[in-house]
């Protein structure tokens, strides 16, 4: 089952998709390994090429997630997806 967080639209969580990390819109593209790869390279353009199945909302939201994440605070899952 599908979920995503609230406030996060693109964020979404499966136990069947890489184990329930948080990915790209159900993709097999972790928020995890979107950050890998702009901390080795924060170009927007070269991310997208090597994933250009992305979007520019993709990573904002991805941004954004992780840095709620640091913020201590739990973030809830909507019950509806």
């Amino acid at each position: 089952m599908t979920r995503t967080f609230n406030g996060y639209d693109r964020i979404t969580t499966d136990p069947e998709v890489l184990g329930g990390k948080p990915c790209i819109r159900g993709l097999r593209l972790s928020v995890q390994r979107v950050l890998q790869v702009l901390s080795d390279n924060p170009s927007w353009e070269e991310l997208r090429a090597d994933y250009p199945e992305l979007e520019p909302e993709d990573i904002r939201q991805a941004l954004a997630f992780a840095a709620n994440w640091l913020d201590d605070r739990v973030v809830p899952l909507d019950s509806a997806a």
